[in-house]
């Protein structure tokens, strides 16, 4: 009797073990009879090494100082003949006093616009120029966990079988009879 008892709890653990890794429902296994809880002894994670392809195209500005720059010399021949035009078109405008009138004022407006011409500057600091970089291929190499190698002991065996997940420190076994064949 002890002979045939021990045959049958081989039977029984190979059927839970096949219950257990194939998901219990393939190659016509029926649900669990019974359930038992077994230790895990280990559990190991299955590593994949996935590669991630992206590209990195960026625009790059170039250095520029934040010290201003010093203002250039301004040019005083822009007032000097805006200011003797103006002088003489206002004289052709008027006489007596008004004609000293226009004159002075011919004169100032044409120093005013002469300097202007004479001495063009933008009133705001041109726009940063960016410098147009070629893509380049960026490579990223991570480890990624497909599952677990789980060992676990059920009726004084070592059974190895693959999870999904991490089970913790015990694991779940269906235990089912197996129709004998002769």
């Amino acid at each position: 009797m002890k002979a045939r008892l021990s045959h049958t709890t081989a039977r029984l653990t190979a059927a839970a073990t096949l219950a257990f890794s194939m998901g219990g429902a393939s190659f016509g296994l029926q649900a669990a009879d019974i359930t038992e809880t077994a230790k895990v002894i280990s559990a190991t994670p299955i590593l994949e090494k996935v590669t991630d392809i992206s590209s990195d195209c960026g625009r790059e500005q170039p250095y520029r100082p934040t010290a201003r720059a010093p203002e250039p010399e301004r040019s005083l021949i822009g007032p000097i003949v805006g200011g003797i035009a103006g002088a003489i078109l206002g004289k052709q405008i008027g006489q007596g006093h008004g004609n000293v009138l226009a004159t002075a004022g011919g004169a100032i407006a044409g120093t005013v616009i002469g300097d202007q011409v004479g001495n063009r500057q933008s009133a705001a600091p041109p726009p940063p120029q960016y410098v147009e970089q070629p893509c380049r291929r960026v490579e990223t190499t991570r480890d990624m966990v497909k599952g677990y190698t789980v060992v676990y002991r059920f009726n004084g065996r070592d059974v190895i079988t693959t999870m999904p997940y991490n089970p913790g420190p015990q694991v779940t076994v269906g235990v089912s009879a197996i129709a004998e064949t002769r």
